[in-house]
This record gives structure tokens, C-alpha cells and sequence, in this order.
């Protein structure tokens, strides 16, 4: 039951999560990992690594497909947006070589891809979420407001704007955007895991404490009933394929929940619910073997708090030109 992260990147503590479960379990697998960049640090924790062509190369696939068949890979998992569609429309080259692929639906992936798209979804279940506009249906939000990229991620080129001429400024910068109406409050991350079916196994609502680009710094897990309840509305309409991060914010005035956007794939802070309690290695490894996994939405121990740092690692290079930790 051979696993690999592609674009692994600084993916480290989710490399980590899987192989301490190979360990404790006496599974038969290894964690095999590729990126573009040779010196990205999941690289260095895998069992063993690769490096590959960037996502838009035409030898991207190629490459993938020649690992998974001498690694015997059983399961692929994308780690960042941008190669879930490339991923998704070779699928069936990967079942053929006998590799499946941790992903959704080409539905769910075009909802959260498409910022706009995902506004229109939330509209579509009753939830609430901030009003949103881009090019070519302005229209009028008292300032501040925020304009972003309608198919951006990791918080990349997100703004904050104070005024119109502010605004008409990053409309140019940004080119395809969107605008959205400023809600203010508590923001949370929710982690979802599903079995191969869409039935959700763990919810894991966690508060952002603190975050930087887009990733969370602190955070605390908060399990809380109606907004569970609400998640499993967007679970049950988007059935997706193991891993999905939500972000919503609790709004300060009303304290209602604004839902803001789904990332179909396991997000940079799922780890820490893993640690917590909801662990979704172990329950993904579970449905590789066959086996049903109970649903256990509130498995990760309410309250518990996590603290994340820069940590380095000291390459040497070896003999044949690679690199490698001492």
C-alpha cells in the first residue's frame, strides 16, 4: 500500500503523520514523495523521494506514472490546487497502471477552484457567506472590502482594500478577481475526511489564532454543534473523495457563520487534527484495506491548542552530486 505525495513541498508533519501510523500499525507501505524543487523538505522524510517536472510540463504525467510503476504506488495524494484538474483528467491512465488517485469529483473541484463558483454553492444551500462580485458584475460594498484572484490559493495576492482607488488599482493588478464584502471575526478552519463514498468519518473545526500567508501559526481545536451541523450540508451535497478543508468565519455583530471557501484536498494545518484525535491517516489506510471506518465527527479532543515554528534540517552532499541529511 505504497503512498505518494506529489508536490510535497513543505508538507513535513503530513509526510510525518502517515509514516508514524505505518510504524505503530506494522503496515506493510511506504511514503514516497515528489516535487518539482529538489530541496523541498518533505524530500528528506520520505522513504523515498523524487524530484519531477513542474505541473505545466507536457513530462509531468509521464513522470508520475513512471514512479507509480516502480514504486508500486497503491494511492496518489495532490497536496496543492493548481495540479488537482491535471491529476483528476489522467485518472484512468493511474487506475490502469493500478494506482488510485486521492481526489473528487471534477464537480467538486470546479466549485472550489472558482471562488466565484463557491459563493454561488454556499448561495445555493442557504449558508451564509460574504456578498461577492468580479469582473464584469460590479457592484457597490462599503469599504473595507477584500479582492483576491478567482482561482488563488495559500492566500496569494489577497488584499484588503480601503478605498476605490485602491481598488481600481489591484482590479488591474490582479486581471481575473473577485470582490468580496469584509466580514469580520473569529475565522476557522474545519477539516473533513470522507470514506470513498463521501460519508463524512471526521469533522474537525479548528479557530486560527494565528496565521502567516494563508497557513495557520496557532490554532485551537473548537467543536461547535451548529456549525458542524452546517459543514455536513456541504459534505452531503459535494460527497467529496477523503480529505476537504472549509474556511468560515463567525461574524462579530451576529455571530453567525459566513462561509468563505473549500479547498478540496488536505490543508496545511490537517496534521494537527490528525494529533488531536481525528486521524485520518489511520482512517485512509483503513479503506486501502477494505475496511469500514465508523463516523466520529468530534474524534479530536475539544480545547487542545497547537503551536507551529520554523524548524531546519543540514543537507550534505554526497558522492553522486544528491543531497541527503547526515
Amino acid at each position: 500500500m505504497n503512498i505518494l505525495f506529489i508536490s510535497a513541498g513543505r508538507r513535513v508533519e503530513l509526510v510525518q503523520e502517515f509514516i508514524k501510523i505505518i510504524r505503530s500499525k506494522n503496515i506493510q507501505s511506504r511514503v514516497i514523495c515528489a516535487d518539482m524543487n529538489e530541496f523541498a523538505p518533505a524530500l528528506f522524510f520520505a522513504d523515498h523521494s523524487y524530484t519531477i517536472p513542474a505541473i505545466n510540463s507536457p513530462e509531468y504525467i509521464p513522470a508520475l506514472l513512471k514512479i507509480c510503476i516502480d514504486e508500486q504506488v497503491k494511492l496518489i495524494i495532490p497536496t496543492i490546487d493548481t495540479e488537482l484538474n491535471i491529476v483528476l483528467q489522467h485518472q484512468n491512465f493511474f487506475k490502469s497502471i493500478g494506482s488510485e488517485v486521492l481526489i473528487s469529483s471534477e464537480e467538486t473541484l470546479t466549485i472550489s477552484n472558482n471562488k466565484m463558483e463557491t459563493y454561488r454553492f454556499f448561495k445555493s444551500l442557504g449558508l451564509k457567506t460574504p456578498e461577492s462580485y468580479s469582473s464584469g458584475e460590479e457592484r457597490e460594498f462599503p469599504y473595507p472590502i477584500f479582492i483576491k484572484p478567482i482561482s488563488g490559493s495559500a492566500s496569494i495576492n489577497t488584499f484588503k482594500v480601503k478605498d476605490h482607488k485602491e481598488l481600481e488599482f489591484l482590479k488591474a493588478y490582479i486581471g481575473d478577481y473577485i470582490v468580496q464584502e469584509f466580514i469580520g471575526g473569529e475565522e476557522y478552519t474545519i477539516d473533513v475526511f470522507c470514506d470513498f463514498k463521501g460519508n463524512p468519518i471526521y469533522i474537525t473545526p479548528r479557530i486560527r489564532l494565528a496565521t502567516r500567508s494563508g497557513e495557520v501559526l496557532k490554532t485551537r481545536i473548537n467543536h461547535e454543534v451548529e456549525l458542524e451541523k452546517q459543514v455536513l450540508k456541504i459534505i452531503q451535497a459535494l460527497k467529496p473523495k477523503g480529505p476537504m478543508t472549509i474556511q468560515a468565519i463567525r461574524k462579530d455583530t451576529d455571530q453567525e457563520y459566513y462561509f468563505i471557501e473549500i479547498n478540496a484536498r488536505f490543508g496545511g494545518g490537517c496534521p494537527l487534527s490528525m494529533k488531536a484525535g481525528a486521524n485520518s491517516a489511520e482512517a485512509l489506510f483503513s479503506l486501502l484495506q477494505g475496511q469500514n471506518v465508523d463516523s466520529e465527527y468530534r474524534a479530536a479532543k475539544n480545547g487542545l491548542v497547537f503551536l507551529r515554528f520554523d524548524q531546519s534540517i543540514m543537507l550534505e552532499q554526497r558522492a553522486d552530486g544528491s543531497y541527503g541529511q547526515n
